[in-house]
């Protein structure tokens, strides 16, 4: 009879607390929903995913966000890349993300590009090896002697590209910038110039890209794993040239990225470590620098006046340095006003980056909307920079806009934090794809076309 009573008032008690945790469980997540953005986490699984990549595909890859922004507003919820998403296309929620620290906020990829990437990846390590790594190449890349290098080699190898157009030849744009822009910065990379070892690394750096937004599957034969054994080839060359450094006992004023790191006594930074950055670090040279390059020949091939203007400046700097008898410098191009109009607006219309993705390490509320601990927030730039409320005529190629400061000041401000959270390498080859020296009256009369992906199609009012 003891134990009777004993069993039905535990089985009581219990009950009355599982309730109790079931409610104040309930409370909390309704708490939460009252507050988490509206929107559809799709299908079990892959979400919204597959809609997403085949609009990202398609000639309007903002019809994903548009069709969504319309039923939940500018800030949505969804599931993408396998993970639960806040989706922000509101210029101040994004512009609050990208300034926030890690203690809110880190960095969060997809699971194919994280495999590639590799575990000592600077995208990947965190903490104290992090800062030190971004530190050490970040000081390198705003250093004097690579931008009078990057300078010089940039002039080089357009004119040697140049040289070899002819009159009614067919010359493919995108082609010729991916060559020149590989070339310069792998070698501030790991000083290689060009020859068969860098077609070679050429080649497989190609491979290996191709699969950066895969299906992670890495079964023999898959997207990932052909674009795996490219890297492993990529690192056994980068690991014979930090050989050959070692050997020859690098010098301590660092020619490129490998001397500097090289030249640093910490234990952490090790070959594999050097050698996977050096790869991340050619992203740029291969895919968003030559497309922005492309895209801002295009566009000003489109509006005349623009084109005269940029030439007038450009020429004027070029007959100053020719009466001085003075190389160009990295401070004649950052002095060129207009022409870094030119660069912001093609950041804004061309939209090379679509988005960053952040993962949020603690609840947070912004504007009204909340994001729960774990999840992930995309910033989508497309949405901001062609929004008819913060700019007049956004599909039109406008670099004028850019004069005032007043003016978009905080579309400008989400411009330039894109231009902080992009690898600096991309600035850098940016502005100094503006070619004075090259520039003359007589241009041979070739015939320019122009290589662009679908996902970066360029857009036309309708």
């Amino acid at each position: 009879m003891d134990s009777l009573w004993f069993v039905s008032a535990t089985i009581f008690l219990s009950t009355i607390f599982l309730c109790s945790t079931i409610f104040r469980f309930s409370c909390s997540n309704y708490r939460r929903s009252k507050k988490l953005p509206l929107g559809s986490l799709g299908w079990p699984f892959i979400g919204e995913t597959l809609e997403f990549i085949s609009c990202a595909y398609s000639d309007r890859p903002e019809k994903f966000m548009d069709k969504r922004r319309r039923l939940y507003g500018n800030v949505f919820k969804s599931h993408i890349f396998g993970s639960r998403t806040i989706v922000s296309t509101d210029a101040e929620v994004s512009k609050f993300v990208l300034q926030s620290d890690a203690r809110v906020f880190v960095p969060s990829y997809p699971r194919s590009l994280t495999e590639l990437m590799g575990e000592s990846s600077i995208l990947v390590i965190n903490g104290n090896l992090q800062r030190r790594v971004h530190g050490l190449i970040g000081a390198f890349f705003k250093s004097p002697q690579l931008k009078a290098q990057i300078t010089q080699d940039m002039q080089k190898y357009v004119q040697e590209s140049m040289s070899n157009w002819k009159d009614d030849q067919l010359i493919y744009i995108q082609d010729e910038t991916k060559t020149i822009a590989f070339h310069v910065l792998v070698k501030a990379l790991i000083s290689l110039d060009p020859g068969e070892e860098m077609q070679f690394l050429k080649q497989q750096f190609q491979e290996f890209i191709a699969g950066l937004m895969s299906i992670p599957i890495k079964i023999p034969g898959s997207r990932l794993y052909r674009s795996l054994q490219a890297k492993k080839k990529m690192v056994k060359l980068i690991q014979k040239i930090i050989q050959e450094k070692r050997k020859g006992n690098s010098t301590k004023i660092p020619k490129d990225v490998v001397d500097v790191l090289l030249n640093d006594a910490s234990d952490q930074l090790t070959p594999d470590l050097i050698s996977d950055n050096m790869i991340d670090f050619m992203i740029p040279g291969e895919d968003s620098v030559p497309l922005l390059m492309t895209l801002a020949i295009k566009y000003l091939s489109d509006c005349p006046r623009a084109l005269q203007q940029l030439m007038e400046e450009n020429m004027k700097l070029k007959t100053l340095k020719s009466q001085t008898g003075e190389p160009l410098c990295w401070s004649d191009y950052m002095s060129l006003s207009f022409t870094q109009n030119v660069i912001t607006e093609t950041l804004r219309l061309g939209n090379i980056i679509t988005g960053v993705m952040r993962k949020a390490m603690k609840d947070v509320e912004i504007k009204g909307h909340l994001i729960p601990k774990g999840w992930c927030v995309f910033t989508y730039f497309r949405s901001v920079h062609l929004d008819d409320s913060l700019y007049d005529w956004p599909y039109q190629f406008d670099p004028w806009r850019w004069q005032g400061l007043n003016n978009n000041y905080l579309t400008r401000t989400l411009v330039t934090i894109l231009q902080q959270n992009t690898s600096p390498t991309k600035i850098i080859l940016m502005r100094a794809a503006v070619w004075p020296d090259q520039m003359t009256d007589q241009m041979p009369d070739s015939y320019v076309a122009w290589r662009v992906p679908l996902p970066h199609k360029l857009e036309t009012p309708s």
